[in-house]
């Protein structure tokens, strides 16, 4: 499998970190099977709107989703939504799925939910069945990310 724009990313190849290839896969449970990862340890990349031409990357552990209240609160605006697939694909250069920060078209800012520092994350690696695993903290100082309490469990 070819390189991505992930992982030739100079904010990644500065940390320490294992790319890991599997097949495509149909779920967060899946996912972590793969890599060997707690659920919770498996982070997915949403991208939020802010406004035009405005986005950010929220990095959400898999056992989690965004606290909408929270997230705007710490991001101090009324009005977030999600991108439908083709502007995420747009804004990112990465289809649903494969979505990261890393190597992404354009270096939006990063929002990461506290609870993925200090131990060992899991997140896409830019194409379906690759994943980058990487310590959470690691992840958060590569990305200039800033860190806060945005999400609640699943229900």
């Amino acid at each position: 499998m070819k390189e991505t724009p992930a992982l030739t990313d100079s904010r990644l190849a500065g940390t320490d970190h294992q790319v890991v290839r599997h097949g495509r896969v149909n779920s967060l449970e899946e996912a972590a099977e793969l890599r060997g990862m707690d659920p919770s340890a498996v982070i997915k990349t949403m991208v939020v709107r802010r406004g035009d031409d405005d986005y950010i990357f929220v990095l959400v552990p898999g056992d989690r989703v965004i606290d909408w209240p929270k997230l705007r609160d710490v991001l101090g605006q009324r009005r977030l939504s999600m991108p439908d697939a083709e502007e995420a694909l747009a804004v990112t250069g990465y289809v649903r799925g494969t979505i990261t920060p890393f190597g992404a078209e354009r270096p939006w800012p990063v929002i990461a939910d506290e609870r993925l520092t200090g131990s060992m994350v899991s997140l896409g690696g830019g194409a379906h069945g690759v994943s980058i695993t990487i310590n959470g903290t690691s992840l958060v100082t590569a990305l200039g990310a800033t860190v806060a309490d945005i999400t609640k469990h699943r229900s």
